[in-house]
């Protein structure tokens, strides 16, 4: 909902945020619809078209505003950043160009064009550095961010995950970590880091992967130097034991038996009950994401 009092209009929630993660409880719901893009239109030109008669040219602020929201609560994405684009236009300061902005952005996301969400979005960072609404709109970059990982992950099947970097991923966590530390109070924060959490396994079993698929080609050293990074890295993910592991295994092949050692010794330490002593590795083709479950 929005104040009535068109010159505190707030962030709206929409119904539901798209959760990714069954595991993750107690997400916040998801932030406002909100959004971008600001229009270069001279006066009198059609919203709709070319030609068209401008609808919006008498209506007030709240009344564009409502017929973005029902645009994008009908799921009619384009239409809804047109309204918003001639709102911002026509209210180009304050708090209505704000709120169109974000808005646009949320549109964007919700219509699957990360590009213009993430132009959207950074432009908004830029423009007002001091917004009450700037804790959203990192909370929003970092979900357009997750979501494009996601849809990474899905669509992985059988690649060859070296060959692709975890970039989404990393956007996507330091934009929640942006939330947390700068908003610690943001209703945004808890759904924050339970992200993060997911993203911190999420790619260190994603290094693990690409760790595994160089060891089973004879590349040790760089097994070795993935496995390590996952260590430094990641500490407090499952996915350590298998890097760890890793790093044993790719000594032995090296015949480096001090480090094999000192690598068996740590991976003991840290996980007593480790079967993979016992089962080795899974050599078999699997989901990448299943390596550190």
């Amino acid at each position: 909902m929005i104040d009535t009092n068109p010159t505190r209009p707030r962030p709206l929630s929409p119904a539901h945020c798209d959760s990714l993660f069954a595991s993750s409880t107690g997400l916040a719901r998801s932030a406002a619809v909100l959004a971008v893009a600001i229009a270069m239109c001279l006066p009198g030109c059609g919203v709709f078209g070319k030609g068209d008669v401008d609808r919006t040219a008498k209506m007030s602020p709240q009344e564009i505003y409502a017929e973005a929201k029902d645009e994008m609560n009908s799921g009619r994405y384009a239409a809804a950043v047109k309204l918003l684009t001639r709102l911002e236009a026509r209210f180009p300061f304050g708090v209505w160009a704000q709120q169109a902005q974000l808005d646009t952005a949320y549109a964007y996301y919700k219509d699957n064009d990360r590009v213009q969400a993430l132009v959207t979005i950074e432009r908004f960072i830029r423009l007002y550095p001091t917004s009450d609404l700037l804790d959203y709109a990192y909370y929003l970059k970092g979900l357009v961010n997750f979501n494009e990982d996601q849809g990474l992950i899905a669509g992985l099947g059988g690649q060859d995950l070296s060959e692709r970097d975890q970039r989404a991923a990393r956007e996507s966590f330091e934009a929640f970590r942006q939330v947390i530390t700068r908003y610690p109070e943001s209703r945004y924060a808890d759904d924050s880091r339970a992200r993060m959490a997911y993203l911190v396994n999420a790619m260190a079993g994603g290094e693990v992967h690409i760790a595994r698929y160089y060891y089973v080609r004879g590349a040790y050293i760089a097994a070795i130097n993935r496995a390590q990074g996952v260590v430094k890295q990641y500490q407090t993910s499952p996915a350590v034991e298998e890097a760890l592991y890793i790093m044993v295994k790719g000594y032995e092949k090296l015949g480096l038996e001090q480090q094999r050692a000192d690598s068996e010794r740590i991976l003991r330490t840290n996980f007593p009950d480790t079967q993979l002593f016992v089962r080795g590795l899974n050599l078999k083709e699997r989901s990448w994401w299943e390596v550190w479950r």
